[in-house]
């Protein structure tokens, strides 16, 4: 362990920042004009960004004189409380395992994810709480992993996409009763407007429904719509009331058309949009979530023997591989896009392929770093703090060798962090 990363994990565990450090860039991508500036210097002051200016003389920098510096990235769909596993593997934790496990699972799941360059997520869904917790101990500094935005329970309707007791034997799903509200299943609007309270009670700072069949859960359809518009619509007002924010899962057409009607914040996968819900899109302003990592990663797997149960297997074989196409046709209409890429389902740590196949599908590379910088800042209500180096906003900088506007892959290869001031990894 080199001394700065050792004296900034000690800063962080003890929610402390150095008073004032200087980083010298070989050079800065400014997202904002979408150039590059070359040799300057970053001054952070009590973990936020001073000033930026031409390089600065003094014997206490941090030199990055041969790096490519950005600003800390942006995941909008992660589930850090866990990580996908074979069929026999996740069955044995769902019975054998406790939130205590859990918990100590994300731990590392988050530190991976800022090892990755991702200052920032917004996790969208776990059971236990277990995501508030994590969100809460990284803020004190007792662990280290990225700023959390979270969704606490994520909202589902009765047998709809995260119902955990969906295909439950009869045995178990007496013994466990049916999930109501407080536990984020619903079944008309007056139960999904208490779920929304639930969630402000616990401690969510988003909302999250499913809005139609997903992928992974233990149930036929990965694409049927699951809410009402009435259910949708009282959540979307709740959630207003207390100052939430709306995204919702949603794959098949007329569930992802329904939420954008409802007036939801963003669709988060999108899989099977058509040319009306594109148009609902930019009529109500909605960004688009598209989590191609996801799909590709499922896809994959689907064609792997025994590592999905027969119920989710056909469904990662369908849907997956249409998620990238859609998210080409998406941009190329002009549908506002944040970065996400559903990590949890595929390894954490990997959530940068997602830019190499947004670039893949016909996303220039610049575009697709200010998604994961000023539009995920702007979707999450953080713009002037997150998404950009400029005076004022938190200090979260990164930065890897090469230029990524010419090799979008070199994000992949993170050389150095710094959250709010504290410096996690150096080349």
């Amino acid at each position: 362990m080199n001394k700065l990363y050792a004296a900034g994990l000690l800063l962080a565990m003890n929610g402390a920042h150095a008073a004032t450090q200087t980083i010298d860039c070989g050079r800065l991508l400014d997202v904002k004009n979408g150039t590059w500036r070359e040799r300057v210097s970053i001054v952070v002051e009590d973990g936020k960004i001073k000033s930026v200016g031409p390089l600065i003389s003094g014997a206490e920098h941090v030199d990055l004189s041969n790096y490519s510096c950005l600003p800390g990235l942006i995941d909008m769909h992660v589930h850090l409380t866990h990580e996908t596993k074979p069929r026999a593997d996740a069955l044995h934790e769902a019975l054998a395992g406790n939130p205590a496990d859990m918990a100590y699972n994300s731990v590392a799941y988050a530190e991976r994810t800022l090892m990755a360059g991702f200052t920032t997520v917004r996790d969208l869904g776990a059971s236990d709480t277990v995501n508030i917790s994590l969100k809460r101990a990284i803020a004190a500094g007792k662990v280290p992993g990225p700023r959390i935005f979270t969704a606490g329970t994520m909202i589902a309707t009765m047998g709809g996409h995260g119902d955990s007791t969906n295909d439950l034997s009869h045995r178990f799903s007496h013994a466990v009763g049916n999930p109501g509200p407080n536990e984020g299943v619903i079944s008309g609007p007056d139960e999904a407007r208490q779920a929304v309270r639930a969630r402000y009670k616990e401690g969510a700072d988003l909302v999250k429904v499913t809005a139609t069949g997903g992928v992974l859960s233990q149930a036929a359809s990965g694409q049927n719509s699951q809410y009402t518009e009435d259910e949708l619509r009282a959540v979307v007002a709740t959630a207003r009331d207390y100052g939430f924010r709306v995204a919702a899962h949603a794959h098949g057409t007329e569930g992802i058309k329904r939420a954008l009607r409802a007036g939801v914040d963003s669709i988060e996968h999108g899989t099977m949009m058509d040319d009306e819900a594109i148009a609902l899109f930019k009529k109500n302003g909605a960004w688009y979530v598209p989590t191609i990592s996801a799909g590709r990663y499922v896809a994959d797997k689907a064609k792997v023997d025994g590592y999905y149960s027969p119920l989710v297997r056909p469904k990662a074989a369908a849907i997956g591989p249409q998620i990238q196409g859609t998210f080409g046709r998406a941009y190329k209409a002009g549908v506002k896009i944040a970065f996400g890429t559903d990590a949890g389902v595929f390894p954490h740590g990997e959530n940068a392929k997602e830019f190499a196949y947004m670039v893949e599908a016909g996303m220039p590379a610049l575009e697709a770093i200010r998604s994961a910088t000023l539009s995920a800042a702007t979707l999450l209500n953080q713009e002037g703090r997150l998404g950009s180096v400029e005076p004022g906003y938190m200090a979260d900088i990164v930065a890897v060798s090469g230029d990524p506007l010419s090799d979008i892959a070199t994000l992949q290869t993170m050389k150095f962090v710094m959250k709010e001031g504290v410096v996690y990894k150096k080349p």
